[in-house]
């Protein structure tokens, strides 16, 4: 049974228990942890809560308390002392191999102590805070340990959080998938992509939806191209052998960058319900052109920065692109003959996200230009023209702005993480990835990873603004 997801009835939501495989790792630390306290203080969570953390390290009780307060990454004076307190009250620990199996049955020892010290069977949600590539021995011991059965009585439910990748091309994608099903039901599996919970992100939606103006020219017949940037200022910066092996194309572009291209061309679901948002979603990247290997060299660029062979955890000769561009075709009436260029890249001249809607002009100094910036200073911008004053008729382009800092509510807007836990709690996939979705980006983005030798590898220099 799903509950409502009004702040106002969370207090009186089933007792749920909050286990994170990884407690102890980099993500918990800057993400789960401190969104679930800003949810806490927002009386956003049951009034019967507990979160349970499990990790190899091997900790006294006190020697916890003081790990979880240091890693809570939060400002001096966002919150009280005792809120502080009581959330860290909340907590306990199981230490345990990933992957011994004893130590899952402990943890489901730990968990029924709980259902019988509150007197009823309570709702569980895994999170896999952990490397990918655990992800296969910790479902499966999930499953030997029947850590995933539901109550008994129908009235409690298990769900399970799991982070990007998923896979590392079409086959392996499946593979996950089929383990999961074997756990759970689609409705029980929430594929994180923390993109889609950016608010600026699901502005997208309502921009194109609840604007009637904009709707109808929102086509090939009006739009000239889309770009979809994701520029980082930084390199690796000490991941390089988390990075090596993966590249930007597995690390952006099967994900946030799929996700984005969805958003945008998209046809108006049926209804904004998170099945019918998601089946779009699925529809248009499936419509995706395939891209061929002799089409590689005129469709896709791919380049690595200078000194990232230098970087620690960095193979010496690596030909890993920390860059690529991808010229994309979505095969549908809407927009036939339409590029979209899709661009990533690590060490460029500044850091942001945004995506351009370019319309059709005299030229490309008259064109008109819609720019959603998802971060930093995220906002929409409308370029659009005005006569200069003077006798001639002549114009010049102006910009009408729209930033959510201007906003007297962006104090209130949650980040993605508070929001992800929070659906997740109240079991709305809207903003989470579906098997149908994973599928369709790896279809794209596979035949593309195969062929990336038939691509040159370009070397650019750190704080470069154009890359080939």
């Amino acid at each position: 049974m799903e509950q409502s997801s009004n702040p106002d009835n969370f207090f009186a939501l089933h007792p749920t228990i909050f286990v994170i495989l990884g407690i102890t790792g980099d993500l918990a630390s800057r993400k789960l942890l401190p969104a679930l306290l800003y949810l806490y203080s927002k009386k956003m969570l049951p009034q019967r809560f507990a979160i349970v953390g499990f990790s190899r390290r091997s900790f006294s009780r006190e020697e916890f308390r003081e790990l979880i307060r240091s890693k809570l990454n939060i400002k001096p004076g966002d919150f009280k002392e005792e809120d502080i307190k009581h959330f860290i009250d909340h907590i306990s620990y199981e230490q345990g191999m990933f992957d011994d199996v004893s130590a899952y049955a402990r943890l489901k020892i730990r968990l029924t102590a709980i259902d019988d010290r509150w007197g009823q069977c309570t709702n569980k949600l895994f999170h896999l805070s952990v490397p990918p590539k655990l992800y296969e021995g910790i479902l499966t011991n999930i499953h030997k340990s029947d850590l995933a059965e539901v109550c008994g009585d129908g009235i409690g439910w298990t769900r399970i959080l799991i982070e990007k990748p998923f896979g590392n091309d079409i086959e392996t994608a499946r593979a996950l998938d089929k383990l999961l099903a074997k756990l759970f039901n689609e409705d029980q599996i929430f594929r994180i992509d923390h993109y889609l919970a950016k608010e600026a992100m699901q502005n997208i939606l309502a921009f194109r939806f609840a604007n009637s103006m904009f709707e109808p020219i929102w086509c090939s017949e009006f739009v000239d191209k889309i770009h979809i940037k994701l520029y980082e200022k930084i390199g690796v910066e000490g991941r390089g052998a988390f990075y090596d092996p993966i590249g930007a194309l597995k690390d952006m572009g099967q994900s946030h960058m799929m996700q984005i291209l969805a958003l945008i061309a998209m046809d108006k679901p049926k209804s904004f319900s998170p099945e019918d948002i998601r089946r779009e979603r699925a529809r248009i990247l499936n419509k995706l052109e395939s891209i061929s290997p002799r089409q590689m060299a005129k469709q896709v660029v791919r380049g690595q920065y200078e000194g990232y062979r230098n970087e620690p955890g960095v193979a010496s000769q690596s030909v890993t692109e920390t860059y690529f561009r991808i010229q994309a075709r979505i095969n549908v009436d809407r927009w036939k003959d339409v590029p979209i260029y899709l661009e990533n890249g690590k060490a460029l001249s500044e850091t942001k996200t945004e995506i351009d809607i370019y319309f059709k002009g005299e030229n490309l100094d008259k064109q008109n230009i819609i720019t959603f910036r998802i971060q930093p200073d995220e906002g929409i911008k409308i370029r659009f023209f005005v006569k200069t004053p003077g006798y001639e008729f002549k114009t010049e382009p102006k910009i009408l702005k729209f930033k959510y800092s201007d906003s007297p509510s962006l104090s209130a807007l949650p980040n993605d993480y508070e929001r992800l836990i929070h659906d997740a709690f109240v079991g709305d996939q809207t903003l989470f990835a579906s098997t149908d979705e994973i599928m369709a980006s790896w279809k794209f983005v596979t035949p593309i990873l195969t062929s990336l030798d038939k691509t040159p590898l370009i070397t650019y220099k750190k704080g470069t603004e154009e890359v080939g």
